[in-house]
Protein backbone atom coordinates (compact mmCIF):
# COMPACT_ATOMS: atom_id res chain seq x y z
CA UNK A 1 0.00 0.00 0.00
CA UNK A 2 2.45 2.50 -1.07
CA UNK A 3 1.89 6.34 -1.12
CA UNK A 4 3.52 9.53 -2.36
CA UNK A 5 4.37 12.39 0.27
CA UNK A 6 6.25 15.19 0.64
CA UNK A 7 9.21 15.98 2.90
CA UNK A 8 7.12 17.39 6.21
CA UNK A 9 7.47 20.83 7.08
CA UNK A 10 8.10 20.24 11.10
CA UNK A 11 11.91 19.69 12.34
CA UNK A 12 11.69 18.43 16.01
CA UNK A 13 8.86 15.64 17.58
CA UNK A 14 5.88 17.06 17.93
CA UNK A 15 4.33 17.02 21.53
CA UNK A 16 3.68 13.72 22.92
CA UNK A 17 5.06 11.89 20.50
CA UNK A 18 7.60 10.30 22.65
CA UNK A 19 4.81 9.27 25.38
CA UNK A 20 2.36 7.76 22.73
CA UNK A 21 5.73 5.50 21.34
CA UNK A 22 6.17 4.16 25.12
CA UNK A 23 2.44 2.80 24.99
CA UNK A 24 2.50 1.51 21.63
CA UNK A 25 6.05 -0.32 22.46
CA UNK A 26 4.72 -2.07 25.62
CA UNK A 27 1.47 -3.06 23.56
CA UNK A 28 3.02 -4.53 20.68
CA UNK A 29 5.98 -6.39 23.22
CA UNK A 30 2.74 -7.80 24.80
CA UNK A 31 0.72 -8.75 21.37
CA UNK A 32 3.96 -10.22 20.28
CA UNK A 33 4.15 -12.80 23.17
CA UNK A 34 0.44 -13.60 23.02
CA UNK A 35 0.25 -14.08 19.04
CA UNK A 36 3.75 -15.96 19.10
CA UNK A 37 2.31 -18.53 21.59
CA UNK A 38 -0.82 -18.38 20.01
CA UNK A 39 0.86 -19.13 16.58
CA UNK A 40 2.18 -22.24 17.37
CA UNK A 41 -0.47 -23.56 19.51
CA UNK A 42 -3.05 -23.27 16.16
CA UNK A 43 -0.71 -23.86 13.38
CA UNK A 44 -1.63 -20.14 11.72
CA UNK A 45 0.76 -18.49 9.26
CA UNK A 46 -1.57 -15.37 9.45
CA UNK A 47 -0.93 -14.91 13.21
CA UNK A 48 2.69 -16.04 12.87
CA UNK A 49 2.77 -12.98 10.59
CA UNK A 50 1.06 -10.72 12.99
CA UNK A 51 3.09 -11.80 15.58
CA UNK A 52 6.09 -11.52 13.53
CA UNK A 53 5.02 -7.87 12.67
CA UNK A 54 4.65 -7.04 16.48
CA UNK A 55 7.77 -8.10 17.54
CA UNK A 56 8.93 -5.86 14.32
CA UNK A 57 7.18 -2.76 15.71
CA UNK A 58 8.93 -3.59 19.07
CA UNK A 59 12.25 -2.90 17.83
CA UNK A 60 10.97 -0.38 15.66
CA UNK A 61 9.38 2.10 18.14
CA UNK A 62 12.62 1.37 20.11
CA UNK A 63 15.13 3.14 17.50
CA UNK A 64 12.37 5.53 17.60
CA UNK A 65 12.58 6.73 21.05
CA UNK A 66 16.54 6.71 20.68
CA UNK A 67 16.94 8.93 17.66
CA UNK A 68 14.15 11.42 18.97
CA UNK A 69 16.19 13.98 20.17
CA UNK A 70 18.17 13.91 16.89
CA UNK A 71 18.07 15.84 14.16
CA UNK A 72 15.97 15.16 11.08
CA UNK A 73 19.09 13.16 9.57
CA UNK A 74 19.31 10.44 12.29
CA UNK A 75 15.19 10.47 11.95
CA UNK A 76 15.31 9.94 8.55
CA UNK A 77 18.25 6.89 8.28
CA UNK A 78 16.22 5.50 11.24
CA UNK A 79 12.99 5.29 9.09
CA UNK A 80 15.41 4.23 6.41
CA UNK A 81 16.32 0.99 8.44
CA UNK A 82 12.70 0.40 9.46
CA UNK A 83 11.15 0.69 6.28
CA UNK A 84 13.72 -2.23 5.05
CA UNK A 85 12.99 -4.05 7.87
CA UNK A 86 9.28 -3.47 7.22
CA UNK A 87 9.49 -5.13 3.58
CA UNK A 88 11.73 -8.49 4.87
CA UNK A 89 9.32 -9.25 7.40
CA UNK A 90 6.90 -9.01 4.20
CA UNK A 91 9.23 -11.48 2.48
CA UNK A 92 9.71 -13.71 5.61
CA UNK A 93 5.69 -14.14 5.14
CA UNK A 94 5.56 -15.25 2.12
CA UNK A 95 8.30 -17.65 2.20
CA UNK A 96 6.42 -19.13 5.37
CA UNK A 97 3.36 -19.14 3.18
CA UNK A 98 4.91 -21.48 1.17
CA UNK A 99 6.31 -23.68 3.37
CA UNK A 100 2.87 -24.32 4.89
CA UNK A 101 1.52 -25.32 1.28
CA UNK A 102 4.25 -28.09 0.80
CA UNK A 103 3.69 -29.08 4.65
CA UNK A 104 0.01 -29.29 4.49
CA UNK A 105 -0.81 -28.37 7.29
CA UNK A 106 -4.34 -26.75 8.58
CA UNK A 107 -4.14 -24.35 11.47
CA UNK A 108 -7.14 -24.28 14.65
CA UNK A 109 -9.89 -21.51 13.73
CA UNK A 110 -11.44 -20.57 16.63
CA UNK A 111 -7.58 -19.65 18.34
CA UNK A 112 -7.64 -17.54 15.31
CA UNK A 113 -10.33 -15.55 15.56
CA UNK A 114 -10.30 -14.96 19.29
CA UNK A 115 -6.53 -13.86 19.27
CA UNK A 116 -7.19 -11.90 16.05
CA UNK A 117 -9.83 -9.77 18.18
CA UNK A 118 -7.61 -9.25 20.98
CA UNK A 119 -4.76 -8.19 19.07
CA UNK A 120 -7.14 -5.74 17.05
CA UNK A 121 -8.64 -4.25 19.91
CA UNK A 122 -4.70 -3.29 21.02
CA UNK A 123 -4.04 -1.99 17.64
CA UNK A 124 -6.93 0.22 17.31
CA UNK A 125 -6.12 1.67 20.54
CA UNK A 126 -2.42 2.21 19.34
CA UNK A 127 -3.72 3.70 16.09
CA UNK A 128 -5.91 6.28 17.73
CA UNK A 129 -3.28 7.28 20.02
CA UNK A 130 -0.68 7.79 16.79
CA UNK A 131 -3.62 8.97 14.55
CA UNK A 132 -2.25 12.72 14.88
CA UNK A 133 1.39 11.81 14.13
CA UNK A 134 0.61 10.53 10.62
CA UNK A 135 1.60 13.85 9.06
CA UNK A 136 5.18 13.94 10.76
CA UNK A 137 8.38 13.28 9.32
CA UNK A 138 9.55 9.78 7.65
CA UNK A 139 9.83 8.55 11.39
CA UNK A 140 6.74 9.18 12.76
CA UNK A 141 4.67 8.19 9.66
CA UNK A 142 6.26 4.68 9.59
CA UNK A 143 5.36 4.63 13.52
CA UNK A 144 1.62 5.35 12.13
CA UNK A 145 1.76 3.06 9.28
CA UNK A 146 3.29 0.40 11.35
CA UNK A 147 0.09 0.95 13.52
CA UNK A 148 -2.33 0.98 10.68
CA UNK A 149 -0.87 -2.43 8.67
CA UNK A 150 -1.16 -3.96 12.53
CA UNK A 151 -5.27 -3.02 12.85
CA UNK A 152 -6.34 -4.25 8.75
CA UNK A 153 -3.65 -7.09 9.39
CA UNK A 154 -5.95 -8.17 12.90
CA UNK A 155 -9.46 -7.54 10.55
CA UNK A 156 -7.43 -9.93 7.83
CA UNK A 157 -6.50 -12.47 10.96
CA UNK A 158 -10.24 -13.04 12.08
CA UNK A 159 -11.64 -13.02 8.31
CA UNK A 160 -9.33 -16.02 7.58
CA UNK A 161 -10.14 -18.02 10.70
CA UNK A 162 -13.92 -17.25 9.31
CA UNK A 163 -12.36 -18.94 6.58
CA UNK A 164 -10.48 -21.71 7.41
CA UNK A 165 -13.83 -22.79 9.67
CA UNK A 166 -15.80 -22.71 7.12
CA UNK A 167 -13.70 -24.39 4.25
CA UNK A 168 -11.63 -27.05 6.74
CA UNK A 169 -8.53 -25.81 4.59
CA UNK A 170 -5.77 -23.86 4.97
CA UNK A 171 -6.25 -22.01 2.06
CA UNK A 172 -7.81 -18.51 3.64
CA UNK A 173 -5.02 -18.09 6.60
CA UNK A 174 -2.17 -18.46 3.40
CA UNK A 175 -4.11 -15.89 1.20
CA UNK A 176 -4.83 -13.48 4.46
CA UNK A 177 -0.71 -14.11 5.41
CA UNK A 178 0.12 -13.37 1.62
CA UNK A 179 -1.93 -10.20 1.31
CA UNK A 180 -0.18 -8.61 5.20
CA UNK A 181 3.21 -9.32 3.87
CA UNK A 182 2.37 -7.75 0.56
CA UNK A 183 1.19 -4.70 2.88
CA UNK A 184 4.54 -4.97 5.04
CA UNK A 185 6.67 -4.56 1.51
CA UNK A 186 4.58 -1.91 0.26
CA UNK A 187 4.63 0.15 3.55
CA UNK A 188 8.68 -0.82 3.78
CA UNK A 189 8.74 0.95 0.23
CA UNK A 190 6.63 3.84 1.51
CA UNK A 191 9.18 4.44 4.51
CA UNK A 192 11.69 4.25 2.36
CA UNK A 193 10.92 6.79 -0.07
CA UNK A 194 9.88 9.66 2.69
CA UNK A 195 13.11 9.03 4.73
CA UNK A 196 15.06 9.62 1.65
CA UNK A 197 13.52 12.97 1.05
CA UNK A 198 14.05 13.67 4.56
CA UNK A 199 17.70 12.67 4.14
CA UNK A 200 17.89 14.47 1.66
CA UNK A 201 16.16 17.69 2.80
CA UNK A 202 18.41 17.49 6.05
CA UNK A 203 21.67 17.58 4.10
CA UNK A 204 20.54 19.72 1.64
CA UNK A 205 19.65 22.34 5.19
CA UNK A 206 23.41 21.57 6.26
CA UNK A 207 25.77 24.34 6.43
CA UNK A 208 28.54 24.16 3.57
CA UNK A 209 32.23 23.73 4.04
CA UNK A 210 34.02 26.98 3.80
CA UNK A 211 36.32 26.90 0.77
CA UNK A 212 40.11 26.17 1.45
CA UNK A 213 41.96 29.57 1.32
CA UNK A 214 44.18 29.66 -1.59
CA UNK A 215 47.86 28.99 -1.36
CA UNK A 216 49.91 32.34 -2.10
CA UNK A 217 52.13 32.79 -4.68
Amino acid sequence: MACSCSAPEPKSPAPGFRRALWIALWVNLAMFVVEGIASLSSGSVSLMADAIDFFGDSANYILSLTVLSMGMLWRGRAAMVKGVTMAVFGLVVWGRAVWVVQAGITPEPLTMGAVGLLALAANVGVAIILFKFREGDSDMRSVWLCSRNDAIGNVAVMIAALGVFGTGTAWPDLIVAAIMGTLAITAGISVVRHARSDIAEAKAGEPQASAAPSSSR
